[in-house]
Formats: structure tokens, sequence, C-alpha cells
């Protein structure tokens, strides 16, 4: 099952955006802090769609906690030989 939940601050403010194919979507990050004696915490990408894009991009800002359910994809790419 793939399945995260993480709770963090919000390191900037949504910005709602529209899709080619007329959906609301934002992306955004999430600093989660790390239980270690010195200041660290892991940067979270995320990617919001629908009422819920619409939700953050209205009602959160930089530095609000959020708590994120939802699953996580990895994507790769080949760097392309330019030479």
């Amino acid at each position: 099952m793939n399945s995260v939940t993480i709770t963090g601050r919000l390191t900037a403010d949504p910005e709602l955006r529209v899709t080619g194919k007329g959906d609301h979507m934002v992306r955004f990050t999430v600093a989660v802090d790390r239980e270690t004696a010195e200041k660290e915490a892991d940067f979270i990408r995320c990617v919001a769609f629908h009422h819920s894009a619409e939700f953050l991009s209205k009602y959160c800002n930089k530095g609000d906690v959020v708590g994120v359910a939802g699953k996580i994809r990895t994507g790769s790419y080949d760097e392309k030989d330019t030479g």
C-alpha cells in the first residue's frame, strides 16, 4: 500500500494554477522537522488538485502548519547528452 501522512509548515504561499484541461492545482513544499539535536528538516514537494488546491490557495500562507495525506510518486529522467 502506498500511503503517506506528513505534518509541517508551508515554505511559501501556495499559488493556484489552472491546467490545460481546466483543473485547479497548486504545487507547494512542506518543511517537516526532524527529531534530532540539531535543527534539521526535510522538504517535501507536494501537489494538490481541485477543491484541495482551491482551499490551500485561499486559506493557507507561508509558515502555516498543514497536514497532508496522499501517495508518494517518484519521477526520474534521463539527462540528454548535449555534446
